[in-house]
């Protein structure tokens, strides 16, 4: 990057729609500020227009053979704009991995427990990760394990989509699981 005299930093470029005098085209397609077109005009004209409302001249529309260009409050517009912007982002929903563990001799209680939590996190559109471990002399009874997981499998098979089968990874056994929508 070349240096600027006087150590001064190079001016950022706005990257918004060009107002005012940022606007290079010679003549323009003038829409007022309560949206009735004026027709084709000289730039100075349009500026003097903009002036007189007390607003701003944006160009809207700049690729056209000539640019179209609205008086309107910039500020506001921008302002409006990033109010979208923000509701849009707001309902949005991200979705995320709950992890719910399991035990292969898990007692009926128990399951019916982490069974209702795992309907809990569907509602809320969440996946659900169910991860089983196996201790000790438990890695020779891995069918309870699977039956388990199958159990599971048929209790939601109406809520819920399969992402990822039931697969051992070492001592654990997972399976992933998200909400049909």
């Amino acid at each position: 990057m070349a240096r600027r005299p006087h150590g001064r930093p190079e001016r950022a470029k706005p990257t918004g729609p060009r107002t005012n005098r940022d606007i290079r085209a010679s003549r323009v397609l003038l829409i007022d500020e309560n949206g009735e077109k004026q027709g084709e005009m000289p730039i100075d004209a349009a500026l003097d227009a903009a002036r007189e409302a007390g607003m701003d001249l944006v160009e809207v529309s700049p690729n056209q053979e000539i640019p179209v260009c609205k008086i309107v409050d910039y500020g506001k517009m921008r302002f409006e704009a990033q109010k979208k912007k923000a509701a849009a982002k707001k309902k949005q929903k991200t979705q995320e991995l709950k992890e719910i563990k399991f035990r292969p001799n898990i007692d009926n209680h128990d399951y019916m427990v982490k069974a209702k939590k795992i309907r809990e996190f569907f509602e809320k559109g969440d996946k659900v990760k169910i991860t089983l471990r196996f201790r000790g002399r438990e890695m020779a009874h891995q069918h309870l394990g699977m039956e388990l997981l199958n159990k599971v499998k048929t209790d939601f098979e109406d809520d819920m989509k399969i992402e990822l089968e039931p697969k051992l990874e070492g001592r654990q056994m997972t399976m992933v699981m998200s909400p049909v929508k």
